[in-house]
C-alpha cells in the first residue's frame, strides 16, 4: 500500500501485526494461529503469511489453547477474535478498493 495508510488505523490491525511477528519469530501463539486461520484471505489481500505444517485445523488448536487458558470464557473470546480479524480483512479490502479506485481516476 502507499503512504496514505496509517499503521494501526484498521480495526484489528494490531492483532494481525502481532500474529505475523510471532510467526516470523517461529512462535505459535494464539495471535499467530488467528492469522493462520485467516491466511487465505489475508494472502489475497497482499499480506505475506508463512505456510506452516499443521496436524489439524488451526481453528481447533486456537480454541483448545483458549479453553485451557480461559475455561468457559473461551467460546466468547474465540468468537471475538474471529470477528476482529474479519473486520480487519473487510476494512483492508475497502481501503485497497478505495485506493485502486482513486488510482484509476487519476490515470
Amino acid at each position: 500500500m502507499n503512504g496514505e495508510h496509517q499503521e494501526g488505523s484498521l480495526p484489528g490491525e494490531e492483532l494481525v501485526e502481532q500474529g505475523l511477528a510471532d510467526l516470523a519469530a517461529g512462535q505459535r501463539t494464539e495471535l499467530a494461529l488467528l492469522v493462520l486461520i485467516a491466511a487465505p484471505r489475508l494472502k489475497r489481500l497482499g499480506k505475506q503469511v508463512p505456510n506452516l505444517s499443521q496436524s489439524g485445523p488451526y481453528e481447533h488448536e486456537l480454541y483448545a489453547r483458549l479453553d485451557r487458558r480461559l475455561g468457559t470464557a473461551a467460546h466468547s473470546y474465540y468468537n471475538s477474535l474471529i470477528r476482529r480479524i474479519v473486520s480487519y480483512a473487510r476494512a483492508l479490502e475497502r481501503e485497497q478498493s478505495r485506493l485502486n479506485s482513486k488510482a484509476t481516476q487519476t490515470s
